[in-house]
Protein backbone atom coordinates (compact mmCIF):
# COMPACT_ATOMS: atom_id res chain seq x y z
CA UNK A 1 0.00 0.00 0.00
CA UNK A 2 1.80 3.68 -1.02
CA UNK A 3 0.71 6.55 0.69
CA UNK A 4 2.10 9.59 0.18
CA UNK A 5 3.87 10.59 3.46
CA UNK A 6 4.32 13.92 3.18
CA UNK A 7 0.64 14.53 2.23
CA UNK A 8 -0.61 12.66 4.98
CA UNK A 9 0.99 14.48 7.71
CA UNK A 10 0.21 17.44 6.11
CA UNK A 11 -3.47 16.95 6.55
CA UNK A 12 -5.28 19.55 8.87
CA UNK A 13 -7.62 17.37 10.63
CA UNK A 14 -7.27 14.42 12.60
CA UNK A 15 -7.29 10.91 9.90
CA UNK A 16 -7.12 7.23 10.02
CA UNK A 17 -6.31 4.55 7.43
CA UNK A 18 -7.89 1.47 8.19
CA UNK A 19 -7.26 -1.99 6.74
CA UNK A 20 -9.94 -4.65 6.00
CA UNK A 21 -10.97 -5.47 9.78
CA UNK A 22 -11.30 -2.09 11.01
CA UNK A 23 -7.87 -2.22 11.99
CA UNK A 24 -5.81 1.24 12.41
CA UNK A 25 -2.53 1.07 9.82
CA UNK A 26 -1.87 4.62 9.95
CA UNK A 27 -2.76 7.88 11.99
CA UNK A 28 -1.15 11.04 10.99
CA UNK A 29 0.08 13.71 13.71
CA UNK A 30 -3.26 15.54 13.89
CA UNK A 31 -4.95 12.74 14.76
CA UNK A 32 -2.52 12.01 17.63
CA UNK A 33 -3.17 15.48 18.74
CA UNK A 34 -6.93 15.46 19.21
CA UNK A 35 -7.20 11.67 20.38
CA UNK A 36 -4.21 12.41 23.11
CA UNK A 37 -2.91 8.97 21.92
CA UNK A 38 0.75 8.12 20.06
CA UNK A 39 0.86 6.49 16.60
CA UNK A 40 2.32 3.31 17.88
CA UNK A 41 -0.65 3.36 20.28
CA UNK A 42 -2.80 3.46 17.91
CA UNK A 43 -1.29 1.42 15.71
CA UNK A 44 -2.78 -2.04 15.28
CA UNK A 45 -6.03 -1.14 17.50
CA UNK A 46 -9.29 -1.80 15.87
CA UNK A 47 -11.40 1.65 14.92
CA UNK A 48 -13.95 1.12 17.36
CA UNK A 49 -12.14 0.46 20.55
CA UNK A 50 -9.37 3.14 20.52
CA UNK A 51 -11.69 5.92 18.83
CA UNK A 52 -14.89 6.40 21.35
CA UNK A 53 -17.90 7.44 18.48
CA UNK A 54 -21.23 7.95 20.67
CA UNK A 55 -23.21 6.67 17.37
CA UNK A 56 -23.66 3.13 15.98
CA UNK A 57 -22.10 3.55 13.30
CA UNK A 58 -20.22 -0.19 12.49
CA UNK A 59 -23.11 -1.72 10.63
CA UNK A 60 -23.62 1.65 8.15
CA UNK A 61 -19.75 1.95 8.23
CA UNK A 62 -19.35 -1.84 7.05
CA UNK A 63 -21.65 -1.01 3.93
CA UNK A 64 -19.88 1.51 2.99
CA UNK A 65 -16.60 -0.53 3.12
CA UNK A 66 -18.48 -3.42 0.94
CA UNK A 67 -20.02 -1.14 -1.93
CA UNK A 68 -16.60 0.95 -1.58
CA UNK A 69 -18.56 4.29 -1.33
CA UNK A 70 -18.14 7.22 1.44
CA UNK A 71 -19.88 7.88 3.93
CA UNK A 72 -20.61 11.24 5.82
CA UNK A 73 -21.98 11.00 9.44
CA UNK A 74 -22.94 14.58 11.18
CA UNK A 75 -22.54 16.05 14.91
CA UNK A 76 -21.65 13.48 16.88
CA UNK A 77 -19.61 13.11 19.56
CA UNK A 78 -16.10 11.86 19.26
CA UNK A 79 -13.18 11.59 22.17
CA UNK A 80 -10.00 9.17 22.46
CA UNK A 81 -7.51 8.23 25.68
CA UNK A 82 -7.83 10.96 27.92
CA UNK A 83 -9.83 13.73 26.13
CA UNK A 84 -13.40 14.76 26.60
CA UNK A 85 -15.92 14.25 23.93
CA UNK A 86 -15.90 16.68 20.76
CA UNK A 87 -18.91 17.83 19.00
CA UNK A 88 -17.34 16.48 15.17
CA UNK A 89 -18.21 15.92 11.96
CA UNK A 90 -16.76 12.35 10.29
CA UNK A 91 -16.21 11.36 6.71
CA UNK A 92 -15.50 7.68 6.16
CA UNK A 93 -13.96 7.19 2.24
CA UNK A 94 -12.58 4.36 0.33
CA UNK A 95 -8.81 4.36 -0.63
CA UNK A 96 -8.45 4.54 -4.57
CA UNK A 97 -6.19 1.71 -5.60
CA UNK A 98 -6.69 -0.54 -2.83
CA UNK A 99 -9.49 -3.24 -2.64
CA UNK A 100 -10.47 -2.74 1.41
CA UNK A 101 -8.58 0.35 2.94
CA UNK A 102 -10.67 3.05 4.27
CA UNK A 103 -9.81 6.77 5.42
CA UNK A 104 -11.60 8.39 8.07
CA UNK A 105 -11.11 12.41 8.72
CA UNK A 106 -12.47 13.67 11.68
CA UNK A 107 -13.54 17.33 11.58
CA UNK A 108 -14.05 18.99 15.16
CA UNK A 109 -16.80 21.13 14.84
CA UNK A 110 -15.90 23.03 18.14
CA UNK A 111 -12.87 24.78 16.53
CA UNK A 112 -14.54 26.65 13.26
CA UNK A 113 -17.66 27.89 15.80
CA UNK A 114 -14.88 29.32 18.49
CA UNK A 115 -13.15 30.82 15.70
CA UNK A 116 -15.95 32.51 13.79
CA UNK A 117 -16.95 34.00 17.81
CA UNK A 118 -13.30 35.11 18.12
CA UNK A 119 -13.42 36.97 15.31
CA UNK A 120 -17.07 38.58 15.86
CA UNK A 121 -15.62 39.36 19.27
CA UNK A 122 -12.16 40.96 17.73
CA UNK A 123 -14.47 43.36 15.49
CA UNK A 124 -16.53 44.52 18.54
CA UNK A 125 -13.54 44.89 21.02
CA UNK A 126 -12.31 47.40 17.78
CA UNK A 127 -15.86 49.07 17.62
CA UNK A 128 -15.52 49.53 21.44
CA UNK A 129 -12.05 50.97 21.62
CA UNK A 130 -13.03 53.84 19.41
CA UNK A 131 -16.58 54.73 21.47
CA UNK A 132 -14.46 54.50 24.86
CA UNK A 133 -11.30 56.60 23.58
CA UNK A 134 -14.30 59.40 22.39
CA UNK A 135 -16.36 58.99 26.03
CA UNK A 136 -13.87 58.91 28.01
CA UNK A 137 -12.08 62.54 26.61
CA UNK A 138 -15.57 64.00 26.43
CA UNK A 139 -16.63 62.78 30.06
CA UNK A 140 -13.60 63.77 31.71
CA UNK A 141 -13.36 67.82 30.98
CA UNK A 142 -16.99 68.15 32.54
CA UNK A 143 -16.35 65.91 35.53
CA UNK A 144 -13.58 68.36 35.89
CA UNK A 145 -15.47 71.13 36.24
CA UNK A 146 -17.77 69.47 38.76
CA UNK A 147 -15.50 68.56 41.40
CA UNK A 148 -14.27 72.33 41.40
CA UNK A 149 -17.35 73.79 41.78
CA UNK A 150 -18.37 71.55 44.41
CA UNK A 151 -14.63 71.96 46.17
CA UNK A 152 -15.57 76.03 45.86
CA UNK A 153 -19.10 75.13 47.01
CA UNK A 154 -18.40 73.11 50.20
CA UNK A 155 -15.92 76.43 51.90
CA UNK A 156 -19.12 78.49 52.88
CA UNK A 157 -21.53 75.20 54.21
CA UNK A 158 -22.06 73.57 57.47
CA UNK A 159 -20.24 70.43 58.08
CA UNK A 160 -23.72 68.65 57.45
CA UNK A 161 -24.03 70.24 53.92
CA UNK A 162 -20.37 69.32 53.59
CA UNK A 163 -21.27 65.84 53.16
CA UNK A 164 -23.03 66.39 49.78
CA UNK A 165 -20.11 68.17 48.35
CA UNK A 166 -17.82 65.71 49.19
CA UNK A 167 -20.47 63.06 47.65
CA UNK A 168 -20.37 64.92 44.98
CA UNK A 169 -16.45 64.99 44.66
CA UNK A 170 -15.69 60.99 45.36
CA UNK A 171 -17.65 60.15 42.65
CA UNK A 172 -16.97 61.85 40.30
CA UNK A 173 -13.08 61.12 41.19
CA UNK A 174 -14.49 57.64 41.10
CA UNK A 175 -16.36 58.21 37.63
CA UNK A 176 -12.22 59.63 36.59
CA UNK A 177 -10.39 56.20 37.58
CA UNK A 178 -12.96 54.13 35.29
CA UNK A 179 -12.63 56.77 32.67
CA UNK A 180 -9.07 56.17 33.00
CA UNK A 181 -9.48 52.55 32.70
CA UNK A 182 -11.70 53.56 29.40
CA UNK A 183 -9.03 55.34 28.27
CA UNK A 184 -6.10 52.56 28.75
CA UNK A 185 -8.73 50.14 26.87
CA UNK A 186 -8.68 52.46 23.70
CA UNK A 187 -4.73 53.66 23.87
CA UNK A 188 -3.23 50.57 22.09
CA UNK A 189 0.07 50.81 20.46
CA UNK A 190 0.52 48.41 17.52
CA UNK A 191 1.97 44.75 18.37
CA UNK A 192 6.14 44.54 17.78
CA UNK A 193 6.18 41.07 16.70
CA UNK A 194 9.42 39.25 17.63
CA UNK A 195 10.07 35.12 17.99
CA UNK A 196 9.23 35.00 21.98
CA UNK A 197 9.41 31.87 24.20
CA UNK A 198 6.18 30.99 26.06
CA UNK A 199 7.64 30.12 28.97
CA UNK A 200 9.63 33.04 29.77
CA UNK A 201 6.55 35.07 29.67
CA UNK A 202 4.53 32.99 31.05
CA UNK A 203 7.12 32.35 34.12
CA UNK A 204 6.95 36.49 34.55
CA UNK A 205 3.10 36.75 34.82
CA UNK A 206 3.22 33.61 37.23
CA UNK A 207 5.65 35.37 39.68
CA UNK A 208 4.55 38.61 39.30
CA UNK A 209 1.19 36.57 40.59
CA UNK A 210 2.67 34.68 42.96
CA UNK A 211 3.36 37.91 45.30
CA UNK A 212 0.32 39.99 44.42
CA UNK A 213 -3.38 39.49 43.57
CA UNK A 214 -2.67 35.45 43.24
CA UNK A 215 -0.58 34.81 46.61
CA UNK A 216 -3.52 33.38 47.88
CA UNK A 217 -3.63 30.60 45.15
CA UNK A 218 -1.57 27.49 44.43
CA UNK A 219 -0.37 27.44 40.73
CA UNK A 220 0.81 24.48 39.30
CA UNK A 221 3.20 24.47 35.78
CA UNK A 222 2.54 21.40 33.07
CA UNK A 223 4.69 22.93 30.47
CA UNK A 224 6.01 20.98 27.49
CA UNK A 225 9.50 22.21 27.32
CA UNK A 226 10.01 21.16 23.61
CA UNK A 227 7.61 23.74 22.02
CA UNK A 228 9.26 26.16 19.67
CA UNK A 229 9.40 29.81 19.68
CA UNK A 230 6.13 31.94 18.77
CA UNK A 231 5.81 35.84 16.79
CA UNK A 232 4.13 38.07 19.33
CA UNK A 233 4.48 40.92 21.41
CA UNK A 234 6.44 39.93 24.42
CA UNK A 235 5.06 42.65 26.79
CA UNK A 236 1.04 42.30 25.05
CA UNK A 237 1.98 38.60 25.92
CA UNK A 238 2.33 39.19 29.49
CA UNK A 239 -0.74 41.48 29.69
CA UNK A 240 -2.88 38.72 28.72
CA UNK A 241 -1.76 36.11 30.80
CA UNK A 242 -1.72 38.85 33.48
CA UNK A 243 -5.05 39.43 33.23
CA UNK A 244 -6.35 35.84 32.56
CA UNK A 245 -4.57 34.75 35.92
CA UNK A 246 -5.83 37.81 38.15
CA UNK A 247 -9.21 36.66 36.66
CA UNK A 248 -8.79 33.13 38.16
CA UNK A 249 -7.28 34.27 40.90
CA UNK A 250 -10.23 36.61 42.26
CA UNK A 251 -13.31 33.67 40.90
CA UNK A 252 -11.80 31.76 43.74
CA UNK A 253 -10.94 34.16 46.52
CA UNK A 254 -10.64 31.37 49.18
CA UNK A 255 -7.74 30.25 47.56
CA UNK A 256 -7.50 27.21 45.23
CA UNK A 257 -5.08 25.93 42.26
CA UNK A 258 -4.51 27.41 38.90
CA UNK A 259 -2.83 25.15 35.91
CA UNK A 260 0.08 26.69 33.50
CA UNK A 261 -0.88 24.04 30.49
CA UNK A 262 1.27 24.29 27.33
CA UNK A 263 1.40 21.85 24.56
CA UNK A 264 1.36 21.35 20.68
CA UNK A 265 -1.62 20.80 18.56
CA UNK A 266 -0.91 20.61 14.77
CA UNK A 267 -4.43 20.10 14.09
CA UNK A 268 -5.56 23.78 14.66
CA UNK A 269 -5.62 25.78 11.59
CA UNK A 270 -7.32 29.37 10.80
CA UNK A 271 -8.29 30.64 7.62
CA UNK A 272 -7.53 34.69 7.28
CA UNK A 273 -10.16 37.15 5.94
CA UNK A 274 -7.43 37.49 3.16
CA UNK A 275 -7.78 34.11 2.13
CA UNK A 276 -4.57 32.56 3.48
CA UNK A 277 -4.50 29.98 6.00
CA UNK A 278 -2.07 29.73 9.27
CA UNK A 279 -1.92 27.52 11.74
CA UNK A 280 -1.40 27.59 15.43
CA UNK A 281 0.14 24.88 17.06
CA UNK A 282 0.99 26.19 20.17
CA UNK A 283 -1.35 26.03 22.81
CA UNK A 284 -1.78 27.49 26.30
CA UNK A 285 -4.30 27.04 28.75
CA UNK A 286 -4.73 28.92 32.14
CA UNK A 287 -6.58 26.62 34.25
CA UNK A 288 -8.99 27.28 37.66
CA UNK A 289 -10.71 25.24 40.00
CA UNK A 290 -12.81 28.35 40.85
CA UNK A 291 -17.07 28.66 40.58
CA UNK A 292 -17.08 28.93 36.93
CA UNK A 293 -18.18 31.76 34.77
CA UNK A 294 -21.98 32.38 34.82
CA UNK A 295 -24.02 30.80 32.22
CA UNK A 296 -25.97 33.75 31.13
CA UNK A 297 -22.57 35.30 30.18
CA UNK A 298 -20.42 32.32 29.67
CA UNK A 299 -20.51 32.77 25.26
CA UNK A 300 -19.96 36.60 24.81
CA UNK A 301 -17.11 36.99 27.79
CA UNK A 302 -15.18 38.39 25.12
CA UNK A 303 -17.32 41.39 24.09
CA UNK A 304 -17.07 44.93 25.20
CA UNK A 305 -18.67 45.22 28.75
CA UNK A 306 -19.94 42.17 29.42
CA UNK A 307 -18.35 41.08 33.12
CA UNK A 308 -19.11 38.54 35.93
CA UNK A 309 -17.60 40.83 38.36
CA UNK A 310 -19.42 43.12 40.76
CA UNK A 311 -18.33 46.68 39.37
CA UNK A 312 -16.46 45.32 36.85
CA UNK A 313 -16.09 47.04 33.42
CA UNK A 314 -16.31 44.14 30.99
CA UNK A 315 -13.29 45.77 29.40
CA UNK A 316 -10.56 42.95 30.36
CA UNK A 317 -11.55 40.24 28.14
CA UNK A 318 -12.21 42.16 25.27
CA UNK A 319 -8.98 43.70 25.66
CA UNK A 320 -7.19 40.00 25.85
CA UNK A 321 -9.01 39.04 22.78
CA UNK A 322 -7.77 42.13 20.64
CA UNK A 323 -4.13 41.35 22.04
CA UNK A 324 -4.57 37.96 20.69
CA UNK A 325 -5.91 38.49 17.08
CA UNK A 326 -3.39 41.28 16.60
CA UNK A 327 -0.77 38.68 17.47
CA UNK A 328 -2.33 36.33 14.66
CA UNK A 329 -3.62 34.12 17.65
CA UNK A 330 -7.28 33.53 19.36
CA UNK A 331 -8.62 32.90 22.35
CA UNK A 332 -11.33 30.61 23.80
CA UNK A 333 -12.65 29.20 26.84
CA UNK A 334 -14.73 26.28 28.11
CA UNK A 335 -16.35 27.11 32.02
CA UNK A 336 -18.09 24.52 34.30
CA UNK A 337 -18.21 24.69 37.88
CA UNK A 338 -15.05 23.96 39.51
CA UNK A 339 -13.47 24.20 36.13
CA UNK A 340 -12.85 27.14 33.48
CA UNK A 341 -10.05 26.66 30.87
CA UNK A 342 -8.90 29.54 28.88
CA UNK A 343 -6.83 28.55 25.89
CA UNK A 344 -4.62 30.66 23.71
CA UNK A 345 -3.32 29.20 20.46
CA UNK A 346 -0.50 31.00 18.87
CA UNK A 347 1.37 30.66 15.38
CA UNK A 348 5.50 29.23 15.34
CA UNK A 349 7.90 31.93 14.99
CA UNK A 350 9.27 31.83 11.46
CA UNK A 351 12.27 29.69 11.04
CA UNK A 352 14.42 32.15 9.54
CA UNK A 353 14.25 34.45 12.20
CA UNK A 354 14.21 31.91 15.11
CA UNK A 355 16.86 32.65 18.14
CA UNK A 356 17.52 28.94 18.34
CA UNK A 357 16.37 29.59 22.05
CA UNK A 358 13.54 27.28 23.98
Amino acid sequence: MIVDTALWSSLPVPALLLDADDTIILSNPAAESFLNMSAKSLSGQRLWEKVMIDAPLEAPFARARKNRTSLFVNDVDVGGGERPPMLCNLQFAPLQGTEDAMIVMISPREIASRINQNHSSEKAAKSAIGMAEMLAHEIKNPLAGITGAAQLLSMGLSPEDQEMTDLIVEESRRIVKLLEQVEQFGNLRPPVLKPVNIHDVLDRARQSAAVGFGAHMLFIEEYDPSLPQTIADADQLLQVFLNLLKNAAEANKAGGAIRLHTFYDASLRVHRSDGTQSRLPLQIEIIDDGPGLPPEIADDIFEPFISGKENGTGLGLALVSKLIGDAGGWISVDSVPGRTVFRISLPLAPKDIQTGEN
